[in-house]
């Protein structure tokens, strides 16, 4: 145990990254959950064609209008959680909320609007080679996307210790 303290000494911020990527599980739990949950109950029989702006969700495989709300408060769920997760167990952060919230909802809107069009675009592609778990690898891309771009704000912007 004494050899792991003095490694996370060493290398603060590689151990800062590993934790932030693992407690992030909570967020991509959340997300998995609700996507599962709201596509098979709340939206299940939204299955019109929905298209607006980046956003297609035309194809049959996407799910419609219920698919894009499914992946839009998996995505908005997942992000509540992983605030509160990442702010307190990870940063440690006490700079005052009212002065970085903005920024995180400027950060999670910017990866949302990705990650709420991108599976539109992607579920159809995989659907032949996946079939039902299309949707699934698509959310799974989407947090690879979310880590790539929350990390570096979170830890340089939003979560600055000051």
């Amino acid at each position: 145990m004494e050899a792991f303290r003095k490694w996370k000494k060493q290398h603060p911020d590689l151990w800062e990254f590993i934790l932030f990527n693992i407690l992030s599980n909570c967020a991509t739990v959340t997300n998995f959950v609700v996507l599962w949950l709201s596509s098979a109950t709340l939206f299940h029989s939204m299955t019109q064609p929905f298209q607006f702006f980046i956003f297609d969700y035309s194809s049959p495989a996407s799910g419609g209008l219920g698919g894009f709300l499914a992946f839009l408060l998996a995505y908005v769920c997942a992000q509540i959680v992983n605030y509160i997760v990442q702010r307190k167990l990870v940063f440690g952060a006490t700079v005052d909320i009212s002065k970085t919230i903005g920024w995180y909802i400027l950060t999670v809107t910017v990866a949302g609007i990705v990650s709420v069009a991108l599976p539109g675009y992607l579920v159809p592609i995989l659907s032949p080679y996946l079939g039902g778990f299309a949707a699934t690898a698509a959310n799974v891309v989407n947090i690879v996307l979310q880590v790539a771009i929350n990390y570096p704000m979170m830890k340089f912007v939003i979560m600055k210790k000051k």
